[in-house]
C-alpha cells in the first residue's frame, strides 16, 4: 500500500469523489462531486442526485420555495489550498453553506490509484479519483475578483479544457445554521432566493466558449461566461433576477498561471 503523501502540484486537474464515510458508519455514495484544483486555487461542487429539471426555471426570481429548498442542499466552496506539512486545508473564501466553527483540513495520501482523505477537525475519510477524461494540458490559470458594485468575491479556474466559476452571495445566511435552516426560516419567498444566491458553475472550454454544463443555480446551465478580460479587470455575462442577461464588472484581486488561458476566446 503506497502511503505517499501527495504535493499540491500533483493535484492539479479535476477529482470526483466515490465515498464519503462517518464514524457513526453513515457513508454517501451518490452524491456528485466537482473538485477542480490549480496551482493554489480551487472550486468545488457537490450536489445530490438525481438534480431535478426545474422546468420553466430562467431566472432567480422564477425559483419556488420549494426549489430553494431543494438547491439549498447542495455544498460547494472555492478558495487556496495550502499545506502546512502535515495537513492540507481548502482556505474557503466563497462557501455556498453558512460558515462553520471548523476548518476544512484534513490528511492525503495514496492508496493505490485513490486519494485518501482523512479529516483534521471533523472525523470523516473520502476516498477520491482523478477524472481521467479532463486533461491537464496545455493550461491553467486562475483569478480571485472583487465585484465592483456589490463588494462580493469571485474565483475564475481554469485547467485544461474545463473551468469553474464561483460567484458570492450578497445577503450572508446565519453562521453555524445549514442553508436549508435559513431557507426554512426565511421570511419571503424573495429573501429565500437571496439566500440561494451563490454561484458555483462547472463547464467545458471550445474555442471562443467557456460553456456551463452544471451549476448550483439550475438557470445558468447552457449558459456561456463570455469573459472579456484586461490586465485589472474582468467582465462576466449573467442572468438579471427577472430574466434577460446582464454583465457583472469585476476587478482582479489576486492572479495565477497564464491569464490569456482565461480570456474567452481562448483555444485549447
Amino acid at each position: 500500500m503506497d502511503q505517499a503523501i501527495p504535493s499540491i502540484a500533483e493535484l492539479r486537474g479535476l477529482w470526483r469523489r466515490s465515498m464519503i464515510a462517518w464514524p457513526d458508519g453513515t457513508r454517501d455514495t451518490t452524491t456528485n462531486v466537482r473538485w477542480l484544483q490549480g496551482l493554489r486555487s480551487y472550486i468545488d461542487l457537490r450536489q445530490p442526485m438525481p438534480v431535478p429539471d426545474f422546468p420553466g426555471v430562467r431566472s432567480l426570481a422564477d425559483l419556488s420555495i420549494d426549489d430553494c429548498a431543494w438547491l439549498a442542499k447542495q455544498q460547494g466552496f472555492a478558495g487556496h489550498l495550502g499545506f502546512d506539512g502535515g495537513c492540507f486545508e481548502w482556505q474557503r473564501s466563497i462557501d455556498f453553506q453558512p460558515r462553520t466553527l471548523h476548518a476544512d483540513a484534513g490528511s492525503l495520501h495514496w492508496d493505490g490509484e485513490v486519494l485518501v482523505e482523512r479529516g483534521r477537525d471533523v472525523a470523516y475519510i473520502e476516498h477520491w479519483h482523478r477524472d481521467q477524461g479532463a486533461s491537464l494540458q496545455p493550461v491553467c490559470a486562475a483569478l480571485a475578483l472583487r465585484e465592483i458594485q456589490s463588494k462580493t468575491q469571485g474565483v475564475l479556474l481554469r485547467v485544461g479544457a474545463v473551468f469553474m466559476f464561483a460567484r458570492d452571495r450578497v445577503v450572508v445566511p446565519a453562521v453555524r445554521q445549514t442553508l436549508g435552516a435559513c431557507v426554512a426560516e426565511a421570511p419571503t419567498l424573495e429573501h429565500a432566493q437571496q439566500l440561494i444566491d451563490c454561484e458555483i458553475s462547472f463547464g467545458t472550454v471550445s474555442p471562443g466558449a467557456f460553456a456551463v454544463t452544471a451549476s448550483s443555480l439550475p438557470y445558468r446551465i447552457g449558459d456561456v461566461l463570455d469573459q472579456r478580460l484586461t490586465r485589472e479587470s474582468l467582465t462576466t455575462m449573467d442572468r438579471a433576477k427577472h430574466g434577460g442577461t446582464i454583465r457583472r464588472q469585476w476587478e482582479i484581486v489576486d492572479r495565477e498561471g497564464e491569464l490569456s488561458a482565461l480570456d474567452a476566446q481562448a483555444g485549447l
